[in-house]
């Protein structure tokens, strides 16, 4: 029996989303924090958490697999339950002695469900939704994805601070394993309950069905055609020039942030709690990432993106120098410290926009779905190969010379925007 007519959407589009944004936010940024409470060197943090971004690099290679086996519903539900599983085993070894080999593997199990899970779940979505509905909940979809953000890198952050703390279960005060122990076994029991909620609501959609008629070695041809026309596109040393250096700063801050504000005075770091960083850096600085995104959108659909790709350039680069403030400065003053982050954030977001829609431009044409998929398995490789060396980078210059350096890395990408601006239809990104 078709259930689509029975269940809203607003029933399982924001779940659907939060679902896709917390276990990425888990493997990219609660794990970083993570580990700096448990030891770890900021070389080695930086590395092994920069692996983890391999299964969004390669994501598209196995896309049509997920379009030949079984329908994009049993992919979401299925996907969410081995998430659950890769929570709760990062959970179970985290208090072990070999927790470091254990959660790493678990954390892959995390990030490639999580990979699929994102090709299964926009599947579902354009086939789940009429085309009204599809543009009516573009929105809705982003802030569930958002929230999910906030949730990971601020409430679940400020939880395990609190469990750290002795503010909760007051007998495991200052057993650092246990309490994130405890925050991950909540993350399984999260997405235990997504996978069977989601089991029960998303709708049995007719266009959702197993493709019988598609053979693998027909779908996999397809595919390398469209892989191979990708790589035909005009200006294409220019084209990947912007994608991997526009955030080549970024990719390096956004590994060593945390663990910046987590390291003691005497180590160069600002010495803050668990808790604080779950309340700067994962709930004031998201929501200013947030308000700069939205700025963003609204800015290129006045003017275009021609318009505002330089200024943007600027904005998510240039405030990075906060950054080797807060370093040189080492400030004690909470606002002080969240002012710079969500100064910084805003940045972030508002120029995190011109990137985004750079992708949406060279992905124009036949094909499209197709080369915008391989597009942003190009930028999480530029986020991947910059930020597994970064750890090493700045525990051999220091925190207030490595953001430096930082900066340096910062020059590549405006001058990507600089020649691009010259390539791009001035009507484009404008609201017509």
């Amino acid at each position: 029996m078709n259930t689509q007519k029975t269940r809203s959407p607003w029933a399982w589009v924001p779940t659907l989303y939060f679902a896709q944004g917390l276990p990425y936010v888990a493997v990219m940024t609660i794990a970083v924090i993570m580990y700096k409470r448990l030891g770890l060197s900021n070389t080695e943090i930086a590395l092994y958490t920069s692996w983890l971004y391999l299964p969004w690099v390669i994501k598209p290679l196995w896309s049509p697999f997920v379009d030949l086996v079984k329908t994009k519903r049993a992919w979401v539900v299925a996907m969410q339950g081995l998430i659950a599983a890769g929570f709760a085993g990062v959970a179970f070894f985290i208090p072990t002695t070999y927790f470091v080999q254990m959660s790493l593997a678990f954390f892959w199990l995390l990030a490639f469900s999580s990979a699929t899970h994102d090709i299964a779940a926009d599947g579902f979505y354009m086939l789940g939704l009429s085309t009204g509905d599809q543009s009516l909940f573009v929105g809705i979809r982003n802030t569930a994805y958002r929230l999910a953000t906030v949730f990971g890198q601020g409430v679940l952050v400020m939880f395990a601070g609190a469990l750290e703390s002795g503010l909760i279960f007051p007998s495991i005060k200052g057993n650092i394993p246990v309490a994130w122990s405890i925050t991950f076994y909540l993350l399984a029991g999260i997405f235990v309950a997504l996978a069977l909620y989601h089991n029960w609501i998303l709708p049995h959609a007719a266009a959702d069905v197993k493709r019988p008629n598609l053979s693998a070695d027909r779908i996999f041809k397809d595919f390398a055609l469209t892989f191979v026309s990708f790589f035909k596109k005009k200006n294409l040393g220019l084209m990947f020039f912007f994608i991997l250096t526009y955030r080549l700063g970024e990719s390096q801050l956004v590994k060593i942030a945390s663990p910046f504000l987590l390291d003691a005075g005497d180590k160069g770091g600002l010495g803050l709690t668990t808790s604080s960083v779950g309340m700067i850096y994962g709930t004031i600085g998201v929501v200013a990432l947030l308000v700069g995104g939205i700025i963003g959108g609204f800015l290129i659909s006045r003017n275009g993106f021609k318009a505002w790709i330089i200024p943007m350039a600027i904005a998510i680069n240039v405030p990075d120098l906060l950054y080797v403030w807060l370093a040189w400065a080492t400030p004690d003053n909470i606002w002080l410290i969240s002012t710079a982050v969500a100064i910084e954030q805003i940045g972030y977001g508002f120029g995190f926009t011109a990137y985004m829609l750079y992708l949406i431009y060279i992905a124009a044409g036949e094909h499209k779905t197709a080369h915008y998929a391989i597009a942003t398995g190009f930028m999480a490789l530029g986020m991947m190969l910059p930020g597994m060396i970064a750890g090493w980078i700045q525990e051999t210059l220091g925190y207030t010379n490595f953001f430096i350096w930082v900066c340096v890395c910062t020059i590549p990408g405006i001058l990507a925007s600089i020649l691009v601006k010259k390539q791009i239809d001035p009507e484009f990104g404008r609201k017509k």
